[in-house]
């Protein structure tokens, strides 16, 4: 059910009572400069080949709630991470560490905003459907294991076309290589973890990693509003708004929802609910707001694009195309092993195209002018590479059809998937404030 306009508003207006300091000098009644709802903005959604925008502009409610939405942050989150100061860097992430592993009655002195992050996070929203999430997971931990790793850089710099939404990275350091190296490797480990038997169970390990990443972001956003000069609210409203974990949540089961929705079906499958109710359930624990999360082909593509009609759209090269840049240049393995080398390079090569092909129509032109070149020998690669994992992972499909193999493949799939989790290395999940730097937009 929707939540009611006013209760959104209030919501949001709460932000400046709840911490003054950070959002004390918010005019909340008025939109920032991102936020484009006019009939003649560019939007995210302008640059999308046979899409009408302005059929996405007519539903006030909709419109509405989003306009609120893309000026809330994570409440709880950043009630506890405006806690550093006092608690400490270390501290802070110690003690959410030790309340997600053995609970917060075990955390000594366990300040209040931390209680109430954690008890927001272990509410069980009335639609969730836990044996769905596990079906949800065993069906994705196919695609985590043999085709996640080679398309995850080209999904994660697709967050960084727009200046928009891009900025925070910008600001945070991101623009060098080693730290855009740690960001992929921690998505990639967030999304990897998520997909293991029971992770998101209250006490697994996708529940943890949830709670960091909501941690992870509300750092961000109070070491930015925290330093004079840094953030133009004007422009940019609140540094990653909660509307603002759509992307990388819902994109899968919003290119689901579009392929249901074109071969005329209104309905998913039970397998397809089991998707979604994993996407769902995983976006809801890292703090998205739960009217945002549709349960239909229908309200997932129509939320998700009227979000993209009203995101302005703007690249700048000094913010978008170095933190592209630093990305695609990123090394993200160390082992020297020649399988390991091999890898790389298909790895590099299928990260371009897939990014060219999902998030720039194909427009290799495009692609070029943003510092992310594709080559022939890139194409050749990146065929090669896709049909020898679809081989792979049709081979796992018909396997977890058969009642006794289909134990045995989800155990190799469990195993490939924790040996990946070990070469990412240890996630850390957090975000160091003497690395931001001012980033200005031309």
């Amino acid at each position: 059910m929707n939540m009611d306009v006013s209760t959104i508003a209030g919501q949001v207006r709460g932000q400046a009572a709840a911490l003054p300091g950070l959002f004390g000098r918010f005019d909340f009644d008025k939109p920032p400069e991102r936020w484009a709802p006019e009939p003649e903005a560019v939007s995210e959604l302008g640059g999308v080949r046979g899409i009408d925008r302005a059929a996405y502009l007519d539903d006030a409610d909709l419109l509405a709630r989003i306009r609120e939405y893309t000026m809330l942050g994570d409440r709880a989150g950043d009630a506890y991470a405006a806690l550093m100061p006092k608690l400490g860097f270390q501290r802070s992430v110690a003690m959410l560490v030790r309340a997600c592993d053995t609970g917060i009655e075990t955390v000594e002195d366990a300040p209040p905003e931390l209680a109430a992050l954690i008890a927001e996070m272990e509410h069980k929203p009335d639609w969730l459907d836990r044996t769905l999430v596990e079906e949800g997971a065993a069906y994705e931990r196919n695609a985590t294991a043999n085709l996640s790793p080679f398309l995850i850089r080209g999904a994660f710099i697709a967050t960084f076309l727009n200046k928009y939404s891009a900025m925070p990275m910008a600001l945070t350091g991101t623009l060098g290589h080693a730290t855009a190296a740690r960001r992929v490797k921690e998505t990639a480990t967030f999304f990897a973890t998520t997909a293991l038997p029971g992770a998101l169970d209250r006490f697994g390990p996708g529940f943890k990693a949830a709670a960091m990443v909501r941690l992870m972001h509300s750092m961000v956003r109070v070491n930015i509003l925290s330093r004079p000069g840094m953030w133009d609210i004007d422009t940019y409203g609140v540094p990653i708004p909660q509307l603002d974990q759509m992307p990388a949540g819902l994109i899968p089961v919003y290119f689901l929802s579009q392929g249901v929705l074109a071969k005329g079906r209104t309905r998913f499958t039970r397998l397809e609910r089991a998707r979604v109710e994993l996407a769902r359930y995983r976006c809801y624990l890292l703090g998205l707001p739960e009217d945002l999360l549709a349960d239909t082909p229908q309200e997932i593509v129509r939320i998700w694009r009227t979000r993209s009609a009203t995101l302005r759209y703007a690249y700048d090269d000094q913010v978008c195309g170095n933190l592209l840049r630093a990305t695609m240049d990123a090394e993200l393995s160390n082992d020297v092993s020649p399988k390991a080398r091999i890898k790389r390079r298909l790895e590099r090569s299928t990260s371009r195209v897939f990014f060219v092909k999902a998030f720039l129509a194909g427009n290799e032109e495009s692609a070029a002018g943003v510092g992310v070149p594709v080559t022939r020998r890139d194409r050749l690669i990146y065929g090669a590479t896709m049909l020898g994992i679809a081989g792979r992972m049709t081979a796992y499909r018909l396997a977890s059809r058969l009642p006794i193999i289909r134990h045995l493949a989800d155990r190799r799939l469990v195993h490939r998937i924790e040996r990946q989790l070990a070469g990412y290395g240890r996630a850390e999940f957090t975000s160091d404030a003497a690395h931001y730097r001012p980033a200005s937009a031309s």
